[in-house]
């Protein structure tokens, strides 16, 4: 029974390099209420966004601001790029994958005009959510500064 547990783990990764703050911290009730999952935030200083864990691409939005991925364990993960940025109509970003993907940690995702997004006005502050959260139990790492695929951001175990 121990053995299945420890297997199904799940280790995410920072996507982002910059620093990491409390979903609670993100200017949008959206996410700090956690009305779309448990999670936390990068303040990204440039760079693309990478994948957190090796899986495949599940949701890649019109507007190229968010992208969904999904474990092999089936944790579903939300990365929201900055906030606002629907608005933008897909400009300031280049996805890098496809739908139905399969992904490992430190691919590289979307490319991001951080610069554009400033000029635009729009907050770069981007959540990285377990949409399926209420079926996960999380432990989130203590780390302040994230580095892509290096920095542990979270583990996350089934129910």
């Amino acid at each position: 029974m121990l053995s299945k547990f420890f297997k199904s783990k799940l280790l995410i990764y920072a996507p982002l390099n910059g620093e990491i703050i409390p979903i609670e911290e993100v200017p949008d009730p959206v996410f700090s209420q956690k009305m779309m999952g448990e999670g936390l935030a990068i303040i990204p200083n440039g760079g693309k966004v990478h994948s957190p864990i090796e899986g495949t691409v599940i949701l890649l939005s019109d507007t190229k601001h968010a992208i969904g991925l999904r474990s092999k364990n089936g944790t579903e993960i939300l990365i929201h790029i900055g906030l606002e940025t629907v608005s933008l109509g897909g400009s300031g970003f280049t996805i890098l994958v496809q739908q139905d993907e399969s992904i490992s940690v430190g691919q590289p995702l979307v490319e991001v005009d951080w610069d554009l997004l400033r000029a635009q006005d729009k907050k770069i502050v981007t959540p990285i959510v377990i949409t399926n959260s209420a079926e996960r139990v999380i432990r989130f790492e203590d780390s302040k500064e994230g580095i892509v695929g290096e920095t542990l951001l979270m583990t996350v175990f089934p129910k």
